[in-house]
């Protein structure tokens, strides 16, 4: 058995609350006990780490983002690919190009692609990314937890809708030539919400700095849906040894 915690939009400088939200979080993951056989494998943090991409904020954020348990964070819209590389990641390479990462544990392969694209809210996979999948998934032993910010299907949330991945197909077809994915993991929506993208499971971490109320609830702008008074909120995701996936929300006080 697999299990993944899964978390997104922190947005570290957001709120005077928004460290004490994560913290809160990793807090309470890092409290797991230790010693059963379901210990986590790996913890998942799918984009908008800094509300506004300033040094500081990372600084903050590579801090309170360490654990116990292996953690790989990728970018989301609000995060600025220079700063995140050299103070988030500590690689002083640079370079503008898309920060695509992979963490393999004994039992999983996760691949955090980029999809954002900078100075915009939308989201998109370019071919470089979309090429870099591809040898992941291919040389790949055991399951691929394919992971990046934007959401690639519609989540009936008006907000989140209008600036979700852009240009799905190409991911499509390559999710289709490998059934090697049992998952893929969003964020973006800072609400919990699962539905399906390419035949696999499509699941959306809930937001730990808000969360936004969806059309039935009001939420019909930015102006009336994000809520700020809601407790932060994580996935936790299973993959049994039938191949079953498995989604736990948790609210963490």
């Amino acid at each position: 058995m697999i299990v993944i915690a899964h978390l997104s939009d922190i947005h570290i400088g957001a709120t005077p609350q928004s460290v004490d939200r994560a913290t809160s979080v990793m807090r309470y993951l890092d409290a797991l006990p230790a010693d059963l056989d379901a210990d986590l494998d790996a913890v998942l943090v799918t984009g908008d780490i800094a509300d506004h991409g300033l040094p500081e904020e990372y600084e903050e954020a590579r801090k309170l983002l360490s654990s116990r348990h292996p953690v790989l964070v990728g970018p989301g819209n609000h995060d600025v690919r220079e700063q995140f590389r050299r103070v988030l990641l500590g690689d002083r390479r640079g370079g503008a190009g898309p920060i695509n990462q992979v963490l393999r544990t004994d039992r999983a392969v996760y691949a955090m692609c980029d999809s954002s694209i900078p100075g915009e809210d939308a989201g998109h996979l370019d071919d470089e990314t979309l090429a870099w999948l591809d040898d992941v998934l291919a040389g790949a032993d055991r399951p691929v937890f394919v992971a990046f910010h934007h959401p690639p299907a519609l989540l009936h949330s008006p907000v989140v809708d209008g600036i979700r991945l852009h240009r799905s197909e190409p991911l499509e077809e390559l999710l289709g030539r490998h059934p090697n994915v049992p998952a893929v993991l969003v964020g973006h929506a800072h609400t919990g919400a699962a539905t399906t993208f390419a035949g696999r499971p499509l699941l959306a971490a809930p937001g730990v700095v808000s969360t936004l109320k969806l059309p039935w609830e009001g939420g019909t702008s930015f102006a009336n849906c994000v809520d700020y008074d809601l407790p932060p909120a994580i996935a936790f995701h299973v993959l049994d040894d039938t191949g079953r996936m498995t989604t736990h929300y948790r609210v963490v006080a």
